[in-house]
């Protein structure tokens, strides 16, 4: 016991401290970024799955797998302020991923000190702590795809059946959180590479231990089942990749601008020194350790090519869980003490410090690729002007205790109106409707609303209000602008130099 605490309580410190770094990090400023479309529709679905039990399977009338809304229901309701709950979901998924990525490390290559950077590197980077703290499942993909690798390794190096067991739950737990966690069965078989013996009773044990983690994962999925709509996550999965055949007629589009994309997402959110490390790691460890960088080089690139082939969308996160093999491969440098990977683990230090400190500050000056400035911060799926304006309407509810509150938004689904409910879920005279987009005139439901004598507002972006609000009845509240829109990009040339959102009331004066 004093032999193994001699020669691991530097290394458990280290890690220790790598972790509350990581924590403290990922909880600055956790609600400086607004809130996004699909945080919007998580969050909701969460405090719907909470509040009525026979909803608990709702993400799957929009084809998504419900267990990260599962977790959050648990805990939504002990925080004030929901974006915050749903946050600190992903912030602790990631520290999950952070030990995980040590774990990993550490198992292929037997270096503390390989294993301490590869989560030292996770834990800073500008690209983990952006996704880090959104409430979206991709933190949580990337935890389970981290940890289903470890004990897969852990399975075909040991034959040992409780560890076949414990990969099946984590892939079925993988399963449960994201329709891309098939690329981690077609991954798992590279993993057999690490078998000691490739003789025919090693190998017939192996097949009969995947099989078991396999049968287990699918048994888990298939616990989807028991809600309704369960098709409709094989029909939405299609919603968003093009048909195998696309690779036979032509294969460079939209694969070479899809990795141009990703290349932007490594220098800015990497950073850039990222690329560097990986590619000096590799050099340094590639004769010692071939097969190990094989296999994890194999989960980091695969499936960045397959969805860069036959993604029809393609963003920083949907390839997020392949980034940690990335790391691992960053930190094999470490493996023998070199001064290049020491010069460049310091430049990469430095410079992920300055993108954290605009991410934690201000957000608008961090160097963010432009799908995620657009996305974030920048057009109808930022939640700029959200959160004011259900703090108004609270206001006004409070005024008027027993008067009913009609608040109509713009689209059915997503930001708004999914965005306000979120903020005013407990007030019960207070009645939020999605109401369409690209408005030509005051919906119908809304004249009745303020008709029947009920408080109403119009919640609605700039780009999707197609007519003169003075001619319609519509007092201006409150204008929240966005971020502006960059000179040189297609949004800033088809819709304005800035995106607005705007509240307006109805006075009861409209145009015939």
């Amino acid at each position: 016991m004093k032999k193994v605490f001699r020669k691991w309580w530097k290394t458990v410190t280290a890690l220790v401290f790598i972790l509350l770094l990581a924590f403290l990090i990922r909880l600055t400023n956790l609600t400086i970024l607004p809130v996004f479309a699909d945080e919007a529709i998580y969050i909701r679905w969460s405090q719907i799955m909470h509040s009525e039990p026979t909803l608990r399977f709702l993400p799957l009338s929009d084809g998504k797998q419900p267990l990260f809304m599962w977790v959050l229901m648990v805990v939504i309701s002990r925080f004030d302020d929901p974006l915050i709950a749903g946050r600190l979901v992903s912030v602790f998924a990631g520290l999950g991923t952070i030990i995980g990525v040590f774990s990993l490390s550490y198992l292929i290559f037997k270096s503390n000190l390989a294993a301490l950077v590869s989560s030292l590197i996770w834990a800073i980077s500008p690209y983990a702590i952006f996704f880090d703290r959104m409430a979206l499942v991709d933190s949580m993909l990337a935890m389970f795809g981290i940890w289903t690798v470890f004990f897969a390794i852990v399975t075909v190096r040991t034959l040992r059946l409780d560890f076949a067991m414990i990969t099946g739950f984590l892939l079925g737990a993988a399963h449960l959180t994201k329709s891309p966690s098939i690329f981690f069965v077609m991954m798992l078989p590279v993993t057999w590479l690490f078998l000691k013996k490739f003789d025919k009773r090693h190998l017939v044990k192996l097949v009969g231990l995947s099989i078991v983690y396999y049968a287990i994962s699918f048994i888990i999925y298939n616990i989807l089942r028991l809600g309704p709509n369960f098709q409709l996550i094989a029909s939405r999965n299609f919603d968003y990749v093009y048909p195998v055949t696309r690779l036979f007629n032509n294969w460079r589009d939209p694969l070479i601008s899809h990795l141009g994309m990703f290349w932007d997402w490594l220098v800015k959110l990497g950073p850039w020194p990222l690329v560097l490390l990986v590619i000096t790691g590799v050099t340094i460890s590639f004769k010692k350790y071939t097969k190990e960088l094989l296999v994890i080089g194999l989960w980091f690139i695969v499936p960045v090519l397959i969805q860069a082939e036959y993604g029809k969308v393609f963003a920083a996160r949907y390839v997020f869980f392949s980034i940690p093999f990335m790391v691992i491969l960053a930190g094999a440098g470490f493996v023998k003490r070199k001064s290049i990977s020491v010069i460049l683990l310091l430049v990469f230090v430095a410079a992920s410090l300055g993108s954290n400190f605009h991410l934690l500050t201000k957000p608008a000056k961090a160097a963010l690729p432009e799908s995620e400035r657009n996305g974030y911060l920048e057009e109808w799926t930022s939640g700029i002007g959200i959160r004011e304006v259900a703090e108004f309407i609270k206001l006004q509810n409070s005024k008027s205790p027993n008067l009913q509150i009609v608040v109509g938004t713009e689209g059915y689904f997503g930001t708004l109106p999914d965005g306000l409910q979120m903020y005013i879920e407990d007030l019960p005279n207070v009645n939020v409707i999605g109401v369409g987009v690209d408005l030509k005139e005051v919906p119908t439901s809304l004249v009745e609303s303020k008709v029947s004598g009920n408080k109403t507002y119009l919640v609605i972006n700039k780009s999707r209000l197609l007519f003169d609000p003075a001619n319609f009845g519509l007092e201006l509240i409150a204008a929240y602008p966005k971020e502006p829109r960059k000179p040189d990009t297609w949004h800033y040339t088809l819709k304005g130099s800035q995106e607005v959102l705007y509240l307006f009331e109805l006075t009861g004066d409209y145009a015939d």
